[in-house]
């Protein structure tokens, strides 16, 4: 019974994958190769026109497995959609991560899946002393996440998250600090105990002997110096912000 069901699953995705290429556009392939996304393995199919199919299909594990093991870029933007976040097993997010060849898609699976689970924080904390590119960017986005969705944080979990980015501001490579930078200002806008935090450790990482370090906090600093409260915002908006900026006038 458990081979015929998951035989329709892997129907299925073969048939969506079908539809997939039916939304093709050459335009879309082209945006993709700039991203850095292998244009051999992409179809070329807008977000819009992925979370309107994702809205058809059953949240289902081995469907989505079905999708991330063809290899194409939109199936497994799907897959990530279509996958029940918390019952997902931790090995097989890790393979897939393992497997992940883009920013784009790194971010898609931190967005759309790991801030939904239970277990986020823990994965977070795994994922920053792991040396493998995609698995620290997923540590520093999934912090970025988590401090934009998240509605609770405890004091003592954002202490730990900022400890978690200075650990890896080591780290040079350019989807990782840049991944970093973005987890600390997100952090610093979720209010002034976190920003007072977050602008400390961004004085501190300018201070390091360590151009990764001093580039991190000098990129998030530009941001985090410009935020204020707007009374009708539940986090800090920076200045340069149009709801900033009319703040400021008023």
């Amino acid at each position: 019974m458990k081979d015929k069901f998951r035989d329709e699953q892997k129907a299925l995705a073969e048939a969506l994958i079908d539809e997939l290429w039916r939304h093709s556009e050459p335009k879309k392939l082209a945006r993709l190769e700039i991203m850095g996304v292998p244009v051999a393995h992409s179809v070329g199919v807008s977000k819009a026109v992925l979370r309107k199919m994702a809205r058809s299909i059953p949240k289902d594990n081995l469907l989505a497995s079905a999708l991330w093991s063809s290899g194409y870029h939109e199936a497994r933007l799907l897959a990530v959609l279509c996958a029940e976040p918390e019952s997902l097993q931790q090995t097989v997010l890790q393979n897939w991560l393992d497997s992940v060849d883009s920013w784009g898609l790194c971010d898609h699976i931190c967005r759309d899946l790991i801030r939904f689970r239970s277990d986020a924080s823990e994965l977070v904390f795994l994922w920053a002393s792991d040396q493998r590119l995609y698995f620290r960017r997923a540590a520093m986005a999934s912090i970025a996440n988590l401090a934009v969705h998240r509605e609770h944080l405890s004091k003592e979990l954002v202490e730990r998250f900022v400890r978690c980015i200075l650990h890896i501001s080591d780290d040079g490579r350019l989807h990782v600090k840049k991944a970093a930078s973005w987890a600390l200002r997100a952090l610093g806008k979720r209010g002034f105990f976190e920003h007072d935090i977050a602008v400390a450790a961004a004085v501190e990482l300018l201070e390091r002997e360590s151009k990764p370090a001093n580039w991190i906090g000098r990129n998030a600093l530009k941001e985090l110096e410009t935020l204020l409260e707007v009374p009708e915002r539940k986090r800090l908006l920076s200045s340069k912000s149009k709801m900033g900026k009319q703040a400021v006038v008023n």
